[in-house]
């Protein structure tokens, strides 16, 4: 769907978007089989109130998407976080109207602080590349005890703590103000690398998973690994 929309920063006006805003972030995450630190309508209205959130609108004020700010270890880090469209609106480009405003909003707010972000799709490592987010390990993130915490909804939190915080199902992402790539540099990496990166995400759902799963009957791993490089 190609609706107009309007991105902005959002208001305490916003609120009474905040359950439907937390319903759908639930709702997709169960789909994807991942999952993101549930919110509760009131800590998305809160982030509304003090001016550190992102709202996508069309012309008659029906919700699109949205997106806010966290900060960690002391405003050392700042996370955009909960990024999420309206099912109808997805595919149209909002989400990275999205994520450039709420970069925009960060980089006002909190112009030292370094952004991340944790993801599991490859659309959003896309968008992040275009803004000069570059791919990083988990130990160049926040070690806040508060943001790790927020993972504990998540289903995939078994398998975090299995690596000692130092790997899981999601990408780390992040943009240092102080010693970055530029935009152009970034979204060229990834365009460059995408069928690798691609492959990656696989083998790390793999690689992760297998643990948790049961054993299968003999020949098959070989088996998925081949379809998983030949692809």
């Amino acid at each position: 769907m190609n609706a107009p929309f309007l991105v902005r920063v959002a208001t305490s006006a916003d609120s009474v978007y905040a359950e439907i805003i937390t319903e759908e972030m639930a709702t997709s995450a169960a789909a994807r089989g991942t999952g993101i630190a549930r919110r509760s309508p009131e800590y998305v209205a809160k982030k509304m109130e003090e001016g550190k959130a992102v709202i996508a609108l069309t012309p008659q004020n029906d919700w699109v998407g949205f997106c806010y700010i966290e900060t960690w270890s002391h405003g050392e880090y700042v996370a955009n976080s909960g990024l999420i469209v309206a099912q109808p609106y997805r595919k149209s480009g909002v989400a990275r109207a999205i994520k450039r405003k709420i970069f925009e909003l960060s980089r006002e707010k909190y112009p030292q602080a370094k952004i991340f972000g944790l993801t599991t799709g490859l659309a959003v490592m896309k968008i992040n590349s275009e803004l000069g987010y570059e791919p990083v390990t988990y130990s160049e993130l926040t070690q806040d005890e508060a943001f790790w915490a927020g993972c504990k909804s998540c289903v995939n939190y078994e398998i975090l703590m299995s690596k000692d915080r130092k790997n899981c199902m999601c990408t780390a992402m992040l943009y240092d103000p102080a010693d970055h790539y530029e935009p152009e540099e970034t979204k060229r990496f990834f365009e460059e690398n995408k069928k690798g990166l691609e492959r990656l995400v696989r083998f790390k759902e793999w690689k992760l998973l297998r643990p948790f799963m049961k054993k299968s009957s003999g020949g098959k791993s070989i088996g998925f690994l081949h379809h998983l490089f030949n692809r």
